[in-house]
């Protein structure tokens, strides 16, 4: 893994290839994924890639970044940004989360706004509704999963009002329905060059993947109260060697972190080497960093 600057929060101006290098048929184009916390965007964007690009977990604001997957095939690229869930701001992290992923939605050809396709169309999603442009943007309701047909088109119904310019019942899980949306944003996208290699799946810095693999850990190990004050942060990078700074806002937090005789720290460094080189050597290490989810420049210092 070779080191890597640490990414803009906006779609990257590229240069465009000249005019005869392009497939004159070839199709690419960026397409956003928006909508409420926890509705699973980023388990839809995993299912699309065929692999892993983005951390998920149950539990609000896993994504707080922009982040990039790619769809590539012998005719069209599509680039996918996943987005942080809109919601109710309560801190200034909040406040940067939600700007984050309403300045993602002018800058693509489709969004895709995300609903929840088991708690339904609620007040929230209608807020964000009244945002987008509905001539560009998809609605796909998702976690069909499990649900009967008639619960299925009451959603569909509930939510045709919006006018969008079509809409899509999947599950980001099984994989149900993704193919028919991936087919129409297809449709959907213009004629251009391909932006990024054919391989390129993942358009992460390595150095953000990995602080985001350990904080994943983090979210699916610690209690409810604690992971929305955890941040994380490669702070060395001699590789094959990494240390990866976990930050929380109080010591009682540090304290959870760690675990007892650091069972809590060890449990979360083994499942996310687990998902990395076989020779890399991870160390964790925490610290307090008070009350940074409220000040703006905390929350701008840590990359958000």
């Amino acid at each position: 893994m070779p080191d890597e600057q640490m990414p803009e929060q906006e779609i990257p101006e590229l240069a465009v290839p000249e005019p005869d290098a392009l497939n004159p048929e070839f199709r690419s184009g960026f397409v956003a994924l928006v909508g409420r916390p926890n509705v699973g965007k980023s388990t839809i964007l995993n299912s699309i890639c065929g692999e892993k690009v983005t951390i998920t977990s149950n539990k609000p604001q896993t994504t707080r970044h922009q982040v990039r997957g790619l769809l590539t095939t012998d005719e069209y690229q599509i680039v996918f940004v996943d987005t942080p869930g809109i919601g109710k701001p309560r801190s200034a992290l909040g406040k940067k989360l939600n700007k984050t992923a309403m300045e993602a939605k002018g800058s693509v050809d489709v969004v895709c706004f995300v609903i929840d396709g088991r708690t339904g169309f609620g007040r929230g999603d209608e807020m964000l509704a009244q945002s987008l442009d509905p001539e560009k943007t998809v609605v796909v309701l998702n976690k069909i999963d499990g649900q009967k047909p008639e619960h299925i088109m009451a959603q569909l119904t509930k939510v045709s009002d919006l006018g969008a310019s079509a809409y899509f019942p999947v599950s980001g899980w099984t994989g149900k329905g993704v193919p028919d949306l991936v087919k129409h944003l297809v449709d959907r996208i213009p004629k251009g060059p391909m932006w990024f290699p054919t391989d390129l799946v993942r358009e992460t810095p390595d150095r953000l993947w990995v602080a985001e693999l350990v904080r994943e850990q983090l979210l699916r190990v610690l209690r409810d109260e604690v992971p929305h004050s955890v941040a994380t942060r490669v702070v060395e990078w001699e590789w094959p060697r990494i240390r990866v700074e976990i930050l929380v806002e109080r010591n009682s937090q540090k304290g959870i972190v760690i675990g007892k005789g650091g069972q809590v720290l060890k449990e979360v460094g083994t499942r996310a080497r687990k998902q990395l080189p076989e020779e890399t050597f991870l160390e964790l290490t925490v610290s307090v960093d008070p009350n940074w989810q409220q000040d703006p420049a905390g929350v701008e210092r840590l990359g958000y």
